[in-house]
């Protein structure tokens, strides 16, 4: 398994990924790689760093360094989306497990290791749509939870003031947001592992994703984990393949010529990215597959950067598509006996269709739930939040 450096970011205040729609009272609990790429370019290039930075990744045929997206935590649970192919599992009906967006890695090892899971254990948070060990209160037990913070944009010379609401996540105590980097070669990993950590401090300090000027998007703490990505991700997994013909994306992808994916199998959905340049300029829309998917290739999918230069800019844009991916057990993925249906992408934070589960089954138990579970930061809104 490749070497990573794991980045746990545990917020100071407020957070904002925006939505694809723009939508100012939208607010998507992702914030995607190809965003993540463009901070750490940005917070290296204020290190003298990123000319070499992107000779290594957006300009190279094969990326030194891959990034996953940024996902929830919550005290040591990592949460992911989980593989399409084994999600949602077959339970009995009392846990809506088709609901759960963001699932622990422990739950991932369990299932890929043949282990059903036991519904009378967890139960799904409905703002955060976080599958949680149950607690037996109610309230919110997920990492995070919607708010709509007000405010005004005030003229300066008739004093008039034009209020507005915008969407935001607050999340719970000992609760933050992971991501990997992802070294392709022990080599990569001595040249840019320090290099990515200072470029992690940096935007800790100053803020990442929207409404910065506010003070949001900045951390806390920044702290740092150096090891094999599944030995972190999976400590405890068992039967965990070096190799597959299934891959399980951590990142969006933009899938390459070279990398030979075979559409017929597998199960993923595409995500739309756009955006602007920092001068204002609209950028090309593409889609890319999203996190979560399972994509059927010889080997791990490498993905590429996208070149979304506007007409006329000045220098060069891309969109980083480079894949982390983690190979899933073949023997769970039999053959499809017909075309696989791709879905369409949802509006962000939207959950899927609920699929009538099939049959009762015993088994993984998550650990017992604490007696008092930190409280979240008090929020109100008046208009139904993104999901």
């Amino acid at each position: 398994m490749p070497l990573a450096l794991l980045v746990r970011i545990t917020p100071a205040g407020p957070w904002r990924n925006g939505p694809h729609t723009g939508s100012r009272d939208r607010v998507d609990p992702v914030c995607h790689s190809d965003t993540l790429f463009a901070a750490l370019t940005g917070a290296l290039d204020q290190l003298d760093e990123a000319g070499p930075w992107l000779d290594a990744t957006a300009r190279a045929s094969a990326p030194a360094v891959g990034l996953t997206s940024l996902f929830p935590f919550l005290r040591d649970d990592l949460y992911l989306p989980p593989p399409k192919t084994l999600w949602p599992p077959h339970v009995s009906g009392r846990l809506r497990a088709s609901g759960a967006r963001f699932v622990p890695a422990r739950v991932v090892a369990a299932l890929v290791s043949g282990q059903p899971l036991r519904e009378d254990g967890w139960e799904v948070d409905g703002m955060s749509q976080c599958l949680v060990p149950r607690s037996g209160r109610p309230g919110h037990a997920g990492p995070f939870r919607y708010s709509l913070r007000a405010s005004a944009a005030v003229d300066r010379l008739s004093g008039s003031a034009a209020p507005h609401q915008t969407a935001c996540l607050e999340f719970a105590p000992q609760a933050g947001y992971w991501c990997a980097a992802v070294f392709a070669t022990p080599e990569a990993a001595a040249t840019w592992r320090p290099r990515l950590e200072a470029a992690f401090r940096l935007l800790g300090d100053t803020g990442l994703g929207g409404e910065r000027s506010l003070g949001w998007g900045r951390a806390a703490e920044v702290r740092f984990q150096f090891d094999g990505l599944a030995t972190m991700l999976l400590p405890r997994s068992q039967g965990w393949p070096e190799t597959s013909r299934h891959w399980w994306l951590l990142s969006l992808c933009d899938a390459s010529p070279a990398d030979a994916i075979d559409w017929t199998a597998g199960n993923y959905s595409l995500a739309p990215r756009s955006g602007r340049t920092a001068t204002g300029v609209l950028k090309p829309s593409i889609d890319m597959i999203a996190e979560g998917s399972v994509l059927a290739a010889a080997s791990a999918p490498v993905g590429q950067a996208a070149d979304v230069t506007p007409p006329g800019h000045s220098h060069p844009v891309y969109r980083s598509g480079f894949a982390v991916a983690l190979p899933l057990p073949d023997q769970l993925h039999p053959q499809p006996s017909e075309p696989l249906r791709i879905e369409e992408p949802l509006p962000a934070g939207e959950p899927e269709a609920v699929a009538e589960p099939a049959a009762p089954a015993p088994a993984v138990e998550p650990p017992p739930a604490e007696e008092s579970e930190p409280d979240l930061v008090p929020a109100f809104f008046d208009t139904e939040p993104a999901r």
